[in-house]
């Protein structure tokens, strides 16, 4: 499960940057997006193994938010949503241009 080093990954990505408030973080907020081949309730379980190896991680928390696909239309000028991983703009433009959704972000940490 790659998940697992994925987590391990941001705990490390913390570690480096608030290497004297790393035992005051109580919640980290991930952005993943769709095409990022990330499952939410797989992170979450991912979270909970880690935090068995890690006693001074479990007062920390986990929140995964999901974004969805976003492709940029050249020939509209237009950003809009893929659905069905149809990547055809509303004006029925075919478009490579993914410009969200590709994401694996570290986007808040909230301390004691």
């Amino acid at each position: 499960m790659h998940e697992i080093s994925l987590v391990r990954n941001v705990f490390r990505t913390l570690e480096e940057e608030f290497p004297n408030d790393i035992d005051k973080v109580r919640t980290i907020r991930l952005k993943v997006g769709l095409l990022s081949n990330v499952q939410p309730i797989l992170m979450q379980n991912a979270f909970q193994a880690v935090l068995e190896d890690e006693p001074r991680y479990r007062k920390t928390s986990l929140e995964v938010e999901v974004l969805p696909i976003l492709i940029y239309c050249d020939v509209c000028d237009k950003t809009t949503e893929v659905h069905n991983y149809r990547f055809a703009c509303s004006c029925g433009k075919p478009s490579r241009q993914v410009v969200q959704g590709e994401e694996l972000l570290i986007s808040t940490i909230d301390f004691d």
